[in-house]
């Protein structure tokens, strides 16, 4: 059984594993932990964890992290690759190997998207367009609004999130 709790100062470590998943998501890439870290448009994903205003989720499998979905606030003048306003936060995500193609991810982002609906109107993430999670965002409600050689930077609205959450506390 898949459960999930918030990510907390204690997961620094994790979200810098699961970081490094992200970035090796393509089979023959293969950035060491070091090289993640040296490059700062890639560290500042997890360097400090955690910020004000940063948030996240762990799954867990039998009380062991196997993926993780966290989102962090950044400025114009130190943007992520999904960066499109400073008011937006951007969501990183990773699962770990072994758990990858068993809804996972879905399920996880799911539970990140619910977590911070309740602090932003949208969150964004980058994702590069050979990498299969594009569609399970795409099936989530996020939409593309903007592109580079390779990679896509997508958003998602989260007002109709917070709408159902008011309407589901309304009616028990």
């Amino acid at each position: 059984m898949i459960t999930f709790r918030p990510a907390g100062p204690d997961d620094a470590s994790f979200l810098a594993e699961m970081l490094r998943e992200a970035v090796n998501w393509r089979p023959g890439r293969s950035m060491s932990m070091a090289q993640i870290m040296a490059e700062p448009r890639l560290a500042h994903y997890v360097t400090g964890w955690p910020r004000p205003g940063d948030g996240g989720v762990i799954a867990l499998a039998d009380r062991q992290p196997i993926g993780a979905a966290w989102w962090r606030f950044f400025a114009e003048d130190d943007p992520g690759y999904g960066f499109v306003a400073a008011s937006v936060p951007e969501l990183s995500m990773a699962v770990v190997a072994p758990w990858r193609g068993r809804g996972v991810g879905r399920a996880l982002l799911r539970e990140a998207i619910a977590a911070v609906a309740p602090y932003c109107r949208q969150v964004s993430l980058s994702v590069e367009r050979a990498n299969r999670a594009q569609q399970l965002y795409l099936s989530e409600g996020f939409r593309v609004v903007a592109s580079d050689t390779d990679a896509d930077t997508m958003i998602r609205d989260l007002d109709a999130v917070m709408d159902r959450s008011v309407a589901d506390t309304t009616t028990q």
